[in-house]
């Protein structure tokens, strides 16, 4: 191919790629307004980054190990996914609990710090108590005055998943809290939103998942759910999974309007 031919073909393939992108963000964007195509009488909400900030331990990950509180809570959540993925490949399945404790010991190791059976018993107990995130208060509230049918379907263990909706003071505004403990595998098992309908007594058609982790949002939409992702970091991309969000939000507070017919 002659430099000139092949300086044309560069500029028609840019050409194309950008064409491309345009169609991308415009299609996107016609997801993400108006109503949704099916009326929802119910939604199920993941728990941890969704309605719960994983990251509030952050804080107290700081004062107990100075200079490393951020990327102990970072690599901490990092592998608490990791061993619920691990664990369900390798069937030997153990509850969130103890996985989220397994996850803080490795964490501790890899940074090299000194965790302390008081220490460790301090960082466990604040997963109990995790700060909500601003939106989910006021956004339960008005879905629940709608009319609408409200739960959460977690990887969490049903003690600690109880604690933390006490904490945050959202318990009135649920019809139920479904874990995974119940058939002992993690998302994004089909298994695991399979469990929804049973639950929630609402055709799996008419029922709407949310979540702010992508990759949980595609499994929901694998599993047939009409799926909402609460983009709660804005550079965050999609994951390449095959089965995005029917909607991408930015609070559950956005979540109203989308419903209303």
């Amino acid at each position: 191919m002659r430099a000139t031919d092949r300086r044309h073909f560069i500029k028609a393939i840019a050409a194309a790629g950008a064409g491309a992108a345009v169609a991308r963000r415009a299609a996107a964007s016609a997801v993400q307004t108006g109503p949704t195509q099916r009326a929802m009488k119910a939604l199920v909400f993941d728990a941890y980054g969704t309605l719960f900030d994983v990251y509030s331990v952050a804080s107290l990950c700081e004062q107990l190990f100075p200079g490393n509180g951020n990327a102990l809570a970072a690599l901490w959540r990092v592998k608490q996914l990791q061993y619920s993925l691990l664990r369900s490949m390798m069937n030997r399945y153990r509850d969130f609990w103890q996985l989220t404790e397994d996850g803080l010991v490795y964490a501790a190791h890899s940074l090299k710090l000194d965790l302390t059976p008081a220490k460790r018993t301090r960082l466990m107990d604040a997963y109990l108590t995790l700060a909500a995130f601003p939106d989910v208060k006021p956004g339960l509230e008005q879905l629940k005055a709608m009319g609408v049918r409200l739960a959460i379907l977690s990887n969490g263990e049903p003690k600690m998943l109880a604690s933390a909706v006490k904490s945050a003071g959202i318990a009135n505004l649920l019809d139920a809290v479904i874990s995974v403990d119940e058939i002992k595998t993690f998302k994004p098992s089909p298994r695991v939103y399979a469990l929804v309908e049973p639950h929630m007594h609402v055709n799996v058609t008419e029922t709407g998942f949310v979540s702010s982790n992508n990759w949980d949002v595609n499994g929901a939409g694998s599993a047939g759910l009409t799926a909402f992702w609460i983009q709660r970091t804005a550079a965050e991309p999609p994951e390449e999974l095959g089965y995005p969000a029917a909607r991408v939000v930015h609070a559950i507070t956005d979540l109203p309007p989308l419903l209303r017919s």
